[in-house]
């Protein structure tokens, strides 16, 4: 095929950029790089060229200064005289460097934080925190009448004892055991983070308070283990693998330290809006939501940040419901540990969309001392949002049935740099809009998908443009309206480019439910006479894969154009849950999948019938991960429309799945059992008619191989037949060697061979 050119990263100066790219197909690809005034690529011979690469710098004030780790130390860059000044050398690692406001830099060495004063070269140790508990107090041994007259006797009989007391009050602090004056007699605070982890320490721009989490690592959970058979040991070695969904999760606590004060304090998530609210779910479950009401707890928290404005004065945390039900963008009063509320998004189902995912704090930041942006589905689309952090008042910048996929602000923050599929749900192209609003203003013009690097000097943008049958390839272009963007790499292969690759049709049809449903078909030249067709079923669960650029899943975008060859029409459906299309289609699965989800495939097969003339008793289907679940869920409740279906890798039941995907979805195995009823294929294996392949990698670390074992073992105790397994015992969940890959899309192509044309 040809290997697309990867990893894109420009210079300091904006002028070249450098990529790997393996144009000569290599056992190893390499590093090339090209000049934003040539279209010529050449190999970046010697490795020191990658020391001109931009850096993620933390900027000064007047972005004269920049801090940046490098290998573990800190250095300074002076922009304006190009002089870089190493801070660091040790053999620890320093990293997070941080400004004040005061011009001073802050940087975290192990768990404490050092202020270093660049003006006297100072090094100042900020906090102290002690791994353990604190000792207990000995309470101090009262004296008695004797040691009282022993006392008085040594002050009475040396004058050393004399002049020690009145130096000292008492002969404490004052002098060193050699007689010195000591600089500073006071002690560090200790902060003890006893048995807990700690994390995310971070620094006000004023330097008074430092804000920290300490999480309770999870208790009594179990891991899962896979085996490996095939090994160079000769014995099967076991690989430690993750908890499954509904385990015990870790507890994490914020606090603030006010060096100011010198006290420690709890952040006050009982200030939070909405903190005791219960999940709807629950009104399917009585007893349980009584229980709850009852207790009237706070639900547990995740906090990122806070992001501290310019100038120190007001501190912002994007916090998140464990359930995962809230984000919430908050105002801390940092002397207090109270909360005020800014923004709040609440889902029954679950948040998240481009740009707000609920386990990171998102695409959000300061404009200025006042303003800060993020983005919201409060539309029912990804967009963004301004807010006035004083008054309150917010400001959508960017609206309509569309979503804006990634955002950076510019670095004078007046404009507002984004992808987005304004045009069409399968094109992306790139946009700037101001901070104030306005019509967004479109500078990519290429149909397909363009993914975009945006150069340090904001002057030119790196494109890794593809087309449905066209490969990513490298198209540099200056960051303008108007400019034309020039292509750099050639990467397809003399065999790729040797066979014509079908075009599909794009088509949207309505679903059941009255949504539009977009779809990607293959027609044959030559259609079979049964009019047989396949239906491909995307993985990933939130993945888009019917759009106008090169597919994520080329294996499978060849597979269908050799399933055409042979006379099946071959539809790809980005069915309800996939990304794109915003929120009502992406939670359309929450608490059932394998319902709308699965009855879109259904719809899609009649859309074939109606459409391109398919015959409704000869569709197949198939699809790896969640795809292959929807197989499954497929072939066991929707018999009579699919004859045939192979299921790759798949999750047969969400209680073994993982649990930050799942439990968003179907909450937890003990307090939504209906929701996994519903949805686990292993309750539906008695309804198996047809004819099923199921393929699944026995080292599989994501879907595990117990998972196909189990339900294998259902369909022996329930006498069914029709069914093989065919197993990989050196495959992950993502294959690496060729023949396997061959091997499966061997097995899949005979399975339709033989059920679908006769």
């Amino acid at each position: 095929m040809g290997t697309s050119p990867t990893n894109f990263r420009w210079t300091a100066d904006g002028k070249t950029l450098y990529f790997n790219w393996n144009p000569e197909n290599k056992e190893k690809e390499a590093l090339y790089k090209v000049a934003t005034t040539s279209t010529t690529p050449i190999k970046a011979v010697d490795k020191e060229d990658e020391k001109l690469l931009s850096l993620n710098y933390i900027y000064g004030k007047d972005n004269s200064l920049g801090l940046v780790e490098k290998s573990g130390d800190i250095y300074l860059q002076n922009f304006k005289t190009n002089k870089e000044t190493r801070l660091t050398n040790t053999m620890e690692r320093e990293s997070n460097p941080v400004f004040l406001t005061n011009g001073d830099i802050v940087y975290q060495l192990g768990d404490n934080l050092f202020q270093l004063n660049l003006k006297t070269a100072e090094t100042k140790q900020l906090t102290n925190f002690v791994k353990g508990k604190k000792a207990p107090r000995i309470p101090a041994k009262s004296s008695s009448e004797q040691d009282n007259w022993l006392k008085a006797q040594q002050t009475e009989l040396f004058d050393i004892i004399k002049k020690r007391n009145a130096e000292t009050g008492g002969g404490r602090g004052g002098r060193t055991r050699f007689g010195l004056p000591s600089a500073d007699t006071k002690s560090l605070k200790e902060i003890y983070t006893e048995d807990k982890f700690l994390n995310n320490v971070v620094i006000s721009p004023d330097g008074r308070f430092i804000t920290y989490k300490l999480t309770t690592p999870a208790q009594n959970n179990h891991s899962t283990i896979v085996p490996n058979y095939v090994t160079a040991s000769g014995y099967t070695e076991d690989i430690p693998g993750r908890t499954k969904v509904g385990e015990n999760e870790n507890i994490t606590q914020g606090f603030i330290y006010d060096t100011q004060r010198d006290s420690v304090y709890a952040i006050q998530t009982s200030t939070i809006p909405g903190i005791k609210d219960i999940p709807e779910f629950y009104k399917d479950y009585p007893k349980e939501l009584d229980t709850l009401k009852k207790k009237n707890a706070d639900r547990l928290v995740n906090f990122f940040g806070p992001l501290w404005n310019e100038n120190g004065s007001t501190g912002v945390i994007v916090a998140t419901s464990a359930d995962n039900k809230d984000r919430w963008i908050l105002k801390l009063d940092a002397p207090t540990g109270k909360f005020n509320l800014i923004d709040r998004q609440h889902d029954e189902a679950w948040i998240g969309g481009p740009g707000i995912s609920g386990f990171f704090q998102g695409n959000t930041g300061w404009i200025d001392n006042n303003r800060f942006y993020y983005q919201s589905e409060a539309t029912g689309y990804a967009h963004l949002y301004t807010v006035n952090v004083n008054t309150g008042d917010k400001k959508q910048l960017t609206s309509g049935k569309w979503e804006v996929q990634s955002l950076k602000l510019s670095k004078d923050k007046s404009t507002f740099y984004f992808t987005a599929n304004k045009e069409h749900p399968g094109i992306t192209n790139f946009f700037k809009i101001g901070v104030n609003g306005g019509e967004p203003v479109q500078i990519t013009t290429m149909k397909g998908l363009n993914n975009i690097t945006l150069s340090p000097d904001e002057k030119h943008i790196a494109i890794n443009y593809s087309y449905m049958d066209k490969p990513g390839e490298l198209y540099l272009q200056a960051n303008k309206v108007g400019a034309k963007a020039i292509k750099i790499t050639q990467s397809a292969s003399a065999e790729f480019n040797s066979y014509k690759w079908r075009q599909p049709d794009m088509v949207t049809f309505k679903n059941r439910y009255g949504a539009d449903i977009y779809a990607r078909v293959y027609q044959s030249d030559q259609p079979h006479p049964n009019h047989p067709a396949v239906v491909f079923v995307h993985g990933a669960g939130y993945l888009q894969n019917v759009h106008f650029g090169w597919s994520t899943y080329f294996r499978e975008f060849m597979f269908n154009n050799l399933l055409a060859d042979h006379g099946y029409t071959v539809i790809d459906i980005d069915y309800t849950g996939s990304s794109g299309y915003g929120r009502d289609h992406r939670t359309g699965i929450y608490r059932h999948m394998g319902g709308k989800d699965l009855t879109d495939q259904v719809d899609g097969v009649k859309f074939l019938v109606e459409k391109y003339g398919v015959n409704p008793k000869h569709v197949g289907l198939y699809g790896g991960s969640y795809g292959g679940f929807i197989t499954l869920m497929a072939m066991f409740n929707e018999s009579d429309v699919f004859a045939s279906g192979a299921a790759l890798r798949s999750v047969t039941d969400w209680a073994h799945y993982n649990h930050g995907y799942t439990s968003n979805i179907l909450n937890e195995p003990f307090n939504d059992p209906i929701a996994y009823k519903k949805s686990s294929p292993i309750y539906f294996a008695d309804k198996l008619k047809g004819n099923l392949l199921m393929a699944h990698g026995m080292v599989d670390v994501n879907v595990h191989f117990q998972d196909i074992v189990r339900i294998t073992q259902r369909f022996i105790e329930l006498g069914k037949n029709n069914w093989e397994l065919a197993v990989y015992p050196v495959e992950d969940h993502g294959f690496i060697e060729p023949s396997s890959w061959t091997d499966e899309y061997k097995r899949i192509f005979k399975l339709y061979e033989n059920t679908l044309k006769k």
